[in-house]
């Protein structure tokens, strides 16, 4: 199969089969079919793309319901460390996060349920990441954690000293205060 379990339920790692060749190489990087013989039904109605330099941390977002987002998130250009933080109230991973090198070398992606904090940082000079959202953008209901959370002690593989953060990044809470109407349905 190629999707990986990473120990925290519902957050998978998937793994496209690639066919290379002298000319080069083709993969699937969704095939509802897969998916759902997987037992992955969710309907993905937005793709996003972007482009960061190195160092760049992006995240913790998330967005509450009704428009809490499952994401299946894989880097096109470069490579980056992606974060998922379980954010499930009554989850037996809740609080723990999950990190994946994600590159365009290695074709993995991540499939992020929603009751799930996510972010990344760039590993390279510069990296295009790519995401499936299975619900639209709704700035009325995203919210955050903040990336430096001691008691998630995330290591984002960049100096923190060259980390290039938002302003609207470096303002959100630890997940002790954050907005979290998410609960663990086991």
């Amino acid at each position: 199969m190629p999707f990986i379990e990473t120990g925290i339920p519902g957050l998978l790692v998937f793994e496209p089969m690639v066919f290379e060749d002298s000319r080069g190489y083709f993969y699937e990087a969704y095939n509802q079919k897969l998916f759902g013989g997987a037992g992955i039904e969710t309907v993905f109605v937005q793709d996003n793309q972007s482009r960061s330099s190195y160092g760049v941390v992006r995240g913790l977002h998330y967005q509450v319901p009704p428009f809490a987002q499952v994401k299946l998130v894989r880097a096109i250009v470069g490579a980056i460390l992606d974060v998922a933080v379980d954010i499930r109230k009554g989850s037996p991973t809740f609080g723990k996060a999950y990190c994946i090198e994600l590159s365009a070398e290695n074709k993995k992606q991540l499939y992020i349920p929603a009751g799930f904090a996510h972010g990344f940082s760039v590993l390279s000079e510069t990296a295009e990441v790519m995401y499936k959202c299975d619900q639209f953008y709704s700035k009325a209901t995203e919210h955050g954690i903040i990336y430096n959370d001691p008691s998630l002690n995330i290591d984002w593989q960049v100096p923190m000293n060259e980390a290039i953060v938002s302003d609207k990044d470096q303002v959100l809470p630890v997940i002790a205060n954050c907005v979290n109407p998410f609960e663990y349905n086991g």
